[in-house]
């Protein structure tokens, strides 16, 4: 496919490859793998971080927005529902030149979130969300701020289209859309019709799409049936962080090349990623038991066995993780169930808000003061 170029402010990101913000993965080690994989092409935006837990600077917050030397820009995804505290967030963030980009969510689907009005159900709130990108991108100044944001709550209550035409207004730079409601969180299929209507809605602005990128295959299908001018990749990387090796060969002249790592391949990167996060925590037994989660995703369709995967769950330090690993028959070839979902694929739910949140779609008034989360993540 002929090369992609993105322009988010002054940076160029080419080939146009995001990795979406992703609570308690997207952390600093993660974002490493990814970059080394992709060679350093791309854009790697932070997990969510809660403004009011910035600015009142949160412990577990300041670590969350470390960013390690070599990331260039460094970009750094908010989660806010208060105009005001999110005004001093970005103004905290420029004064104290601790990202190069920010990004807005308006798209997680959980219900701590949207039960206190924030992501996927605050677009709704047309006014509300005029007044949060306002001061944004009043406060960020130089720094290009973007957003991310989903179709809406549910079939009934559709908002892209809308928070479409008001980010273009308030001078953000691009918006990254999933095509699926809050009421799907990740079930069934996303709807990429969706991005190709918001791109048409709004054409003065990058549009990227996500939602159902499993391979660079989808990537570039993506981009070709809806026109979007780039793509935001999720759960397609868990346990895949090469996924960006292969994204870069697909968006750039060349054969286009596809992983298919040995077992012993991805026993290398498992072991790498524990160990990143290790160092990341300054603790070798918090960081491997962090990387738990990942196991699953890691040894997706490989011969392991429930019961060697629930003791790789169960590691506490990186030489028993090594043991383990060393069990394994490492010599096994990419299989053909490698491939596919992974992550949470639930399906519709009923989408918690606050009482009246549905009322009046310009009526502020149900916002509260402890809408701004005090811990980040989501």
């Amino acid at each position: 496919m002929t090369q992609t170029q993105l322009q988010i402010g002054p940076h160029t990101v080419q080939p146009s490859v995001v990795l979406a913000p992703m609570a308690g993965i997207t952390n600093a080690p993660f974002r490493t793998l990814c970059r080394e994989f992709s060679g350093g092409k791309g854009l790697f935006v932070s997990e969510m971080i809660t403004t009011r837990a910035l600015v009142e600077r949160d412990a577990k917050t300041m670590r969350l927005i470390h960013f390690d030397g070599t990331e260039k820009p460094r970009s750094i995804q908010l989660y806010g529902v208060d105009p005001v505290t999110v005004g001093k967030a970005v103004r905290m963030i420029v004064d104290e030149d601790l990202a190069d980009h920010i990004d807005l969510n308006f798209g997680c689907p959980v219900p701590k979130v949207t039960r206190k009005g924030g992501g996927s159900a605050l677009p709704y709130k047309r006014n509300l969300l005029r007044s949060i990108l306002r001061e944004a991108v009043t406060g960020a100044g130089p720094l290009p701020v973007t957003m991310k944001m989903r179709k809406g709550i549910d079939d009934d209550h559709i908002t892209y289209l809308d928070a479409g035409r008001i980010a273009a207004e308030e001078g953000v730079t691009a918006i990254a859309l999933h095509g699926r409601t809050a009421a799907q969180h990740y079930g069934g299929t996303a709807d990429w019709d969706a991005i190709a209507r918001l791109k048409e809605t709004v054409p003065e602005i990058p549009v990227l799409g996500n939602g159902d990128i499993w391979s660079a295959d989808d990537a570039v299908r993506m981009m070709r049936e809806t026109g979007c001018d780039g793509v935001v990749v999720g759960r397609g990387c868990l346990g895949r962080p090469w996924l960006f090796g292969d994204l870069v060969a697909a968006f750039e002249p060349g054969p286009a090349a596809c992983a298919r790592p040995t077992l012993r391949d991805v026993a290398a990167v498992m072991r790498r990623h524990a160990e990143l996060l290790a160092q990341w925590l300054e603790d070798e037994e918090r960081g491997v038991i962090d990387f738990r989660k990942h196991v699953a995703w890691y040894t997706k369709g490989f011969s392991v066995g429930s019961e060697m995967r629930k003791r790789l769950a169960i590691t506490s330090s990186l030489a028993e993780l090594d043991a383990l690993l060393a069990e394994l028959d490492l010599d096994q070839e990419w299989p053909p169930g490698a491939d596919g979902p992974r992550g949470r694929t639930s399906g519709r739910n009923r989408v918690v808000l606050p009482d009246g949140w549905l009322d009046d779609p310009n009526d502020c008034a149900g916002v509260s003061a402890d809408a701004e989360l005090d811990t980040s993540g989501g």
